[in-house]
């Protein structure tokens, strides 16, 4: 894929098994890189930890509660087009077996569903911030420059949050979606 293409993150279509496990695919993203004719490589590190008041809010959880934490860089190839952090409540990650570096087939959204935490809603909130310094090394902009950051929030028909994953994309990505009209 050019450097100069943009990435479209079709939220439209991103989150349907199909599109997730399309070619073996471990999930949205590799998905998402292959159909735009890039090389999709993705490095994880894997932890337990407490995770931001904003996240454990959401998944209604402690502030002191030990999270699955997967930490991804995400590239094209050799350039890095993506930081995303997942926090999963402890019992789905052990559940889901989500702590393993390869998600398999469909990502770890998939191996939620085959643990009976099957995600039935997805929320994302896209908002600016200002980049620090870890984004701006990373992504090659200046300290404070304005980037994207989505966090999505996976529901079970339960209600319940079984992930909260913050993603910051590098500049140049498309967010597509299509929202249902009555």
């Amino acid at each position: 894929m050019n450097s100069n293409t943009a990435i479209v993150r079709d939220a439209t279509e991103r989150y349907r098994t199909e599109r997730r496990e399309a070619g073996e695919s471990r999930g949205a993203f590799e998905t998402e890189i292959k159909r735009l004719g890039g090389t999709p490589r993705v490095e994880t590190a894997i932890r337990r930890d407490t995770a931001p008041a904003q996240v454990a809010e959401l998944l209604g959880v402690e502030s002191s509660a030990q999270t699955a934490i997967r930490a991804r860089h995400m590239y094209d190839g050799e350039r890095l087009v993506q930081l995303a952090d997942s926090y999963i409540p402890v019992d789905v990650a052990e559940a889901a077996s989500v702590e393993n570096p390869d998600p398999g087939l469909g990502g770890i959204i998939s191996r939620m569903r085959d643990a009976g935490f099957e995600q039935t809603e997805v929320i994302e909130e896209v908002a600016l911030y200002a980049a620090t310094s870890v984004e701006a090394e990373a992504f090659g902009v200046e300290v404070g420059s304005n980037l994207l950051q989505i966090t999505h929030t996976g529901y079970t028909a339960a209600g319940r949050a079984v992930e909260v994953t913050v993603h910051r994309p590098s500049p140049g990505w498309v967010l597509r979606y299509s929202p249902p009209i009555d």
